[in-house]
């Protein structure tokens, strides 16, 4: 089946690999989860669309440097809980659009993928808190191809 790819900004249902799991040795994620997709890049060659995409957990993050909390109306919009959540700028996975670890929303009907885009305000709050973190060092990059 052909998938577009989501737009920068999409949260998509996706079975997020944990830096800690990686490091561990792990090559499957432990749940599925929704995640925040931060950028989007075509590859020349191949035409295949690369996906950078950061976890959205319920774990409050120890330093506020590390995730950007997810708003409660922003998390109304997307359909998901009314737990709070935030999206972590520590870390992230990069994999070839659809790759095998995109998952069915449960209990959406027509099947889907994506919840929906979060708004642009917000997206350059998490990109920028992620490249402060990547340019301290302080985030990890897990390639899933």
């Amino acid at each position: 089946m052909k998938l577009t790819p989501p737009e920068r900004g999409s949260v998509i249902r996706y079975a997020y690999l944990w830096a800690d799991e990686h490091n561990r040795g792990q090559e499957d994620a432990r749940k599925d989860r929704p995640s925040l997709v931060v950028a989007l890049s075509v590859h020349r060659e191949d035409g295949n669309t690369e996906v950078l995409a950061l976890a959205i957990t319920h774990t409050r993050p120890s330093d506020t440097s590390q995730a950007v909390i997810l708003p409660a109306d922003v998390k109304k919009h997307l359909g998901l809980d009314t737990e709070p959540s935030w999206i972590v700028t520590t870390e992230a996975n990069a994999f070839i659009w659809p790759g095998p670890d995109i998952r069915p929303i449960p209990g959406r009907k027509p099947s889907a993928f994506v919840y929906g885009r979060i708004p642009d305000g917000l997206l350059r709050k998490v990109a920028q808190s992620f490249l402060a973190n990547r340019s301290r060092q302080r985030a990890a990059m897990i390639v899933r191809n």
